[in-house]
Formats: C-alpha cells, sequence, structure tokens
C-alpha cells in the first residue's frame, strides 16, 4: 500500500518540477512526471530491500529527495540538448535554402 503513495508522490512532485521549470514546450506532457515516478518507485524498493523500515521518515525522504533531483536534472537537461538541436537544425535548414 505504501509503495502507491510513493508513486502517487512521485507524480505529484514531477508535475511540480514540470511546471516549475521552464522550457516545458521542449517535451511531453507526461516525461517529467513519469521519470520522477519511476525514480520513487525504485529508490523505495531499494530502500526497503536495502533493509530500511516502511514507516520511518527517512525512506520517505529518500525516495521523494531523489525523484526531485533526478527529475529536475532530466528536464534541465533535456531542455538545454532540444533547444541547440533544434537551433542546428534551422540553421542547416536557413543554409539550405540560400544555397
Amino acid at each position: 500500500m505504501e509503495l502507491l503513495f510513493v508513486v502517487l508522490g512521485g507524480a505529484i512532485l514531477g508535475l511540480a518540477v514540470r511546471y516549475l521549470l521552464p522550457g516545458r514546450d521542449q517535451h511531453g506532457a507526461a516525461l517529467i512526471p513519469a521519470v520522477a515516478t519511476l525514480v520513487a518507485a525504485v529508490v523505495w524498493v531499494a530502500a526497503t530491500w536495502a533493509g530500511m523500515a516502511w514507516d520511518g521518515g527517512w525512506i520517505w525522504v529518500l525516495a521523494f529527495g531523489a525523484s526531485v533531483v533526478v527529475s529536475v536534472a532530466v528536464d534541465l537537461v533535456l531542455v538545454r540538448v532540444r533547444t541547440s538541436s533544434d537551433e542546428a537544425m534551422l540553421t542547416r535548414l536557413q543554409q539550405g535554402v540560400a544555397a
């Protein structure tokens, strides 16, 4: 049952990351929340396998913290890569039209 709450919390945090960071027009609406959800679930399961108690506070902090950190990193990198890729393609297209 706790895994359900962790997945839901990861999805909510992913939505928050999506709408708090700029550049959300560079990726799909569900990508960052999906990444955050996946990370929260994987970290939770890994922490329970490592022996952390599900009713302890640190497992929640670890799962949600990792979820936010990874989703922010993915968002920032993805926006930077896609923006530079779009600019490079626009330059190539403009050179092709001018030639």
